[in-house]
């Protein structure tokens, strides 16, 4: 089994941005989110209320420009009525 790196061999690591999604997984869980909010008839701003993510924050996730967490997934699933799995599924991926 490889040995994990500790911690302290953090330094030099880069960090996971936007501009490292060359595949475009982050727009297309974003026009996931999108095509499920509207088939809902719900707007950005109730669908940003519902998760407690700011309605800007939710615009740029729905373009793809933010790299979302795995607890804000949970909260658009949950508020799309969906599992997160059922969510990045429809999302292609």
């Amino acid at each position: 089994m490889a040995k994990l790196p500790s911690y302290r061999d953090h330094r030099g690591m880069q960090r996971v941005s936007v501009k490292q999604d060359d595949a475009g997984h982050l727009a297309a869980i974003g026009a996931a989110v999108r095509a499920r909010r509207l088939e809902l008839g719900t707007s950005q701003e109730a669908l940003a209320h519902a998760t407690g993510i700011d309605r800007s924050h939710m615009g740029r996730i729905e373009r793809g420009e933010r790299n979302l967490s795995v607890l804000n997934l949970i909260r658009i699933a949950t508020a799309l009525d969906l599992t997160p799995s059922k969510l990045l599924m429809t999302s292609g991926l």
